[in-house]
């Protein structure tokens, strides 16, 4: 009866689509975080040229 009412930390079956789903959301949020991080760069990179123009 336990293992029915938490099949994550089951056996073999329930493991690797546990970890494979988590990869998949933290690859998902990473890259959310690069496209912000590469907006910030960009605009920041434009405003230097304007600077330096």
């Amino acid at each position: 009866m336990s293992e029915e009412s938490v099949p994550q930390q089951g056996g073999g079956t329930g493991r690797p689509k546990g970890l494979l789903e988590q990869m998949e959301e933290l690859m998902a949020a990473l890259n959310a975080d690069l496209s912000a991080l590469d907006a910030d760069l960009q605009s920041a990179g434009r405003g230097a040229e304007e600077e330096s123009g």
